[in-house]
């Protein structure tokens, strides 16, 4: 630099080229190179690109549909490595030139462009990004994996999150109504991705609705909206949500007796989160929250019911079949029509208005599930089948049939009174009925008739007799 100072000072005095050289005694090209100030120590030329005669518009046209076909698909652990695309256009294509021509330009091309992002701001009670996510935790001693329900108030960034065991519809438009619920109000719009429980078909803005969802968005008042695909930009708030979530409140691994009372926990932890300060504002989230109630449209009167319906035929074995499943019903309504409402995990069947039975909904298949007191009447008149009879070998304990099987043959009881004891096991528990001084079943005619507290004393009818005889009229 200090070289380049001088050129630069001599030749603005007039100095020749030749005699700016012979005084610093460097070469006449280095001092033509920096004396007019247009080049300058340390920079360097970058050639002009010159691409290899072997990409042609054919080959750059096959790459170019390889990486296209890659982003369409969506599958980020299948897609065309550049040594697969070299390797297709020597089989398909007849290409003669190296794998590093192609590998360069593969580069170039996946980098031709990144997608910018526009920094948002949304008004209070405009929003709500909603999304799903997984996570694993032990119910009831049972290793399973949940799929999380993840929703945020864009404005305030209030965090709602609750799990279930399926990502279905009924699950899905639960959730939305607990989260409205939990916020105390609604959102003007809902944002969410093009799964197909909410989208029927298209995807972004030309995404149609299913007819369930835009049923709930009529009864909450607020518009859904559909994210483009591979767009989870769009929703960052909750994306960024799923995964802070399960790290923070779902290690060590969770665990509860039931759904509801680890749902319970995941509301305390968005209330403790509340008091948490988003980097980027100066209140915390709670403060903010209430600002965005106050925003948000009421609740309607009327709950939404997020339940699916179907009526079924009632079986010959008091069963109504569900998604691979069988649910028992009282044996009094075998034949019938009922209504069967499937909720997120209950399972709700009714008839004329009113809910003849309930079970835990199953997501297994290919399973019955039977409620003993269902069959009850049936067994007392088939007394013959009650020891084979799968209602009470899928419920009541081994231990206790055996113990049934037992007191039949020592005290010879009858099947109206093998019932009675199944009955007592239901109300009071099988072991207290095998450990307790339980009154076995009698019938009518064998039970002692209490004494009647009124004496009637039996009238004397002889004085009849006697007119009778005497052909004497009464």
């Amino acid at each position: 630099m200090d070289i380049y100072a001088e050129i630069r000072k001599l030749h603005r005095e007039g100095i020749s080229e030749r005699a700016i050289a012979r005084k610093l005694r460097i070469h006449r090209k280095t001092v033509h190179k920096y004396m007019d100030g247009s080049i300058m120590p340390g920079e360097r030329l970058n050639p002009p690109e010159r691409t290899a005669t072997v990409l042609t518009q054919e080959v750059r046209d096959f790459v170019a549909q390889c990486i296209e076909q890659d982003e369409q698909e969506g599958t980020k652990k299948q897609h065309h490595t550049a040594k697969r695309i070299y390797d297709r256009l020597v089989a398909e294509k007849g290409f003669t030139g190296g794998e590093s021509t192609i590998r360069d330009y593969v580069r170039k091309y996946r980098n031709r462009t990144k997608e910018a992002f526009v920094p948002l701001a949304f008004p209070f009670g405009d929003a709500m990004q909603v999304d799903w996510g997984e996570a694993t935790s032990y119910i009831a001693g049972e290793r399973v994996v949940l799929n999380i329900f993840c929703a945020r108030l864009c404005a305030s960034e209030a965090p709602f999150v609750a799990a279930y065991r399926r990502q279905n519809f009924e699950s899905f438009q639960d959730a939305l109504i607990r989260a409205f619920e939990y916020f105390g109000g609604v959102p003007r719009r809902v944002i969410f991705d093009n799964a197909r429980i909410a989208v029927k078909e298209g995807f972004g803005v030309h995404a149609k609705a299913t007819d369930k969802y835009i049923a709930l968005a009529a009864h909450y008042c607020f518009e859904p909206v559909f994210c483009n695909v591979a767009s989870g930009n769009e929703k960052g708030l909750v994306e960024g949500l799923v995964g802070f979530f399960r790290r923070n409140f779902c290690v060590p691994l969770p665990k509860a007796d039931n759904l509801e009372e680890l749902n319970r926990r995941f509301e305390d932890a968005c209330r403790t989160y509340t008091s948490h300060t988003v980097p980027r504002n100066t209140c915390t989230v709670g403060e903010l929250l209430a600002e965005e109630k106050k925003a948000l449209f009421a609740l309607p009167e009327r709950r939404y019911d997020p339940s699916h319906r179907t009526e079924l035929r009632v079986s010959f074995y008091s069963l109504v079949q569900f998604e691979t499943n069988r649910y028992s019903v009282p044996v009094s309504y075998v034949g019938k029509t009922v209504t069967l409402k499937a909720l997120p995990e209950t399972i709700e069947l009714w008839c004329g208005g009113t809910m003849i039975a309930s079970h835990q909904r199953c997501y297994k298949r290919e399973q019955s599930l039977y409620d003993l007191a269902h069959y009850l009447p049936l067994l007392e008149q088939k007394g013959r089948a009650i020891f084979q009879a799968k209602p009470l070998l899928n419920n009541a304990p081994d231990a206790f049939v055996a113990w049934l099987k037992k007191k039949k043959e020592t005290e010879d009881l009858k099947p109206k009174a093998l019932v009675d004891l199944i009955r007592k096991g239901l109300e009071i528990g099988y072991e207290a009925v095998m450990h307790g001084d339980i009154v076995p079943y009698t019938s009518p005619s064998e039970r002692q008739q209490p004494d009647d507290p009124v004496k009637i004393s039996k009238p004397d009818l002889s004085v009849y007799d006697m007119l009778l005889g005497k052909g004497v009229s009464a």
